[in-house]
């Protein structure tokens, strides 16, 4: 990883980076970036503009403010206090090589001095990366589906196919599990271990003579606590290459999420790994309900 300095951003000025940094990814949008003004209100009033810089560059940034969860309105807002972490943007020559990873775990340590436990944000569940990043590198935890939470119409960058479906990510930052995961000492299981421990696979892939990943038909019933959720690896190429074919899998990924979900499965996990000669990707789901035997366990 090359020697970056991580630091919020204060003054107005500055901002005016973090909008063009904003900008190599979600163009010229009005609705797509923070401007300036926002930015510097939020900075300035418990939020953050956290900036990575290489030299002088503005290499990433991460933008977040103080918000409260609205699933129990009923409670001071104090009790529900999260930190929402509304933006990541990276610069395209720093990709891949943990900045931004870095730049979450900067975010970590804010919370942790504002004693803040919960950081908050959505992500497609279709995005390996960002699922590889979220839940197996950073320990975050996803108990709702959001079924286009942005609505259908596509005027900011955050529509797909007409869809903009999200994981509601809960990053409680002192939690041990959490802990473990950023300092290491944590035994991560693979694949082969799941499988090992009579883990499910829900939704089983096939492939088509023409290298096309599809979905199953149906789904099985999770037969333990553990289950596995196959997705693509690589969506973004499928949207571009085969629209059809990405639709489906919004679909198929949309029910199947719902109705586990929705019956005490929490996603806990990640897998990215070469399983049946091909490379796979999966979440775990690990149930968190009242009771197992709504779920027909043998």
């Amino acid at each position: 990883m090359m020697e970056l300095t991580i630091r919020p951003l204060k003054a107005l000025g500055e901002m005016r980076d973090a909008v063009d940094l904003q900008k190599t990814y979600w163009g010229d949008n009005l609705e797509s970036v923070i401007p300036a003004h926002m930015l510097f209100s939020l900075a300035s009033h418990g939020g953050h503009v956290l900036a990575a810089f290489d030299g002088e560059r503005m290499a990433g940034v991460l933008i977040g403010f103080l918000g409260t969860s609205e699933q129990d309105s009923k409670r001071p807002a104090m009790a529900n206090l999260q930190i929402v972490s509304k933006r990541m943007v990276v610069l395209s020559d720093y990709r891949n090589q943990g900045l931004g990873y870095r730049l979450k775990l900067a975010q970590r340590d804010l919370a942790v001095t504002q004693g803040v436990r919960l950081i908050s944000w959505t992500f497609d569940p279709l995005l390996a990366p960002n699922a590889h990043l979220n839940v197996r590198k950073l320990g975050v935890t996803c108990p709702h589906y959001l079924q286009d939470y942005y609505g259908v119409e596509d005027d900011g960058g955050l529509v797909t196919l007409g869809s903009s479906d999200r994981l509601l990510a809960e990053w409680w930052v002192t939690n041990r599990r959490v802990e473990e995961r950023i300092f290491g000492n944590r035994n991560e299981l693979n694949l082969e271990q799941y499988l090992g421990a009579n883990t499910a696979i829900l939704n089983p892939t096939t492939l088509t003579s023409d290298g096309a990943l599809m979905p199953a038909d149906g789904e099985s019933i999770p037969s333990s606590s553990l289950a596995l959720v196959e997705i693509p690896t690589d969506y973004p190429r499928m949207v571009r290459e085969n629209p059809a074919l990405a639709q489906r899998w919004r679909l198929h990924i949309r029910s199947l999420f719902q109705r586990q979900l929705g019956a005490g499965f929490v996603i806990t996990d990640f897998l990215r790994t070469t399983y049946e000669n091909r490379q796979r990707a999966f979440y775990v789901l690990s149930y968190d309900g009242p009771q197992l035997s709504s779920l027909h366990v043998n």
